[in-house]
């Protein structure tokens, strides 16, 4: 049961219009998102920023940044933004062999060693203590740009916002990302856990 029971989609206005962002992502507005409009200016800078992470400038994929912002959240252990961006990674067109072998990333032939160190410095920036240290940075920077990690990083920190929000709440499953999760993550140990 979560900590703070999620409003109707349509409480708000504003945050109702705005999370139309959110159907084309994942086909339905997350329940994070209907908490978070109890103050809907929360939710509204929460989408906004949202959709300003996630936007595509071009070679960090969305289906990038999905993977990216799955491998913050199994480091950080929220249960429910591992299948939100697994659902996420698979909507916007991530070969089945990356969502299949994600967590052999370092060593599958599904990816690049531009990927590798991207999905290097979400494990590495989610970790606690941080694990960014100056060989991995120098990594990243033989295949991204200044923009493009800033893109990267964007990813990892609203995913480390996400993380802590769903995790503490409770918040509820959704059964589109519950099938996600079986789908590509279930043989790897993953369960709904407290997000009943």
């Amino acid at each position: 049961m979560p900590f703070v029971e999620p409003l109707s989609p349509d409480h708000d206005e504003d945050v109702h219009r705005l999370s139309d962002f959110f159907n084309e992502t994942l086909g339905f507005c997350p329940r994070s998102v209907l908490t978070m409009q109890r103050r809907p200016r929360i939710a509204r800078a929460f989408i906004e920023l949202n959709m300003a992470v996630m936007e595509n400038r071009g070679r960090v994929t969305s289906a990038l940044k999905r993977l990216v912002a799955y491998v913050s959240s199994e480091a950080a252990g929220c249960r429910y933004c591992q299948a939100h961006a697994i659902r996420a990674a698979e909507r916007y067109g991530a070969p089945d062999a990356q969502l299949e072998h994600v967590w052999e990333y370092r060593s599958h032939p599904a990816f690049n060693d531009a990927e590798r160190a991207a999905l290097d410095l979400a494990l590495a920036a989610s970790s606690i203590p941080n694990a960014v240290d100056a060989d991995l940075r120098a990594r990243v920077r033989e295949h991204w740009d200044d923009g493009e990690i800033v893109e990267i990083l964007g990813v990892i920190a609203l995913f480390g916002y996400l993380n802590r929000w769903n995790d503490s709440m409770a918040t509820s499953l959704e059964d589109g990302a519950e099938e996600s999760g079986l789908q590509w993550l279930a043989a790897k140990g993953w369960e709904r856990g407290k997000h009943l």
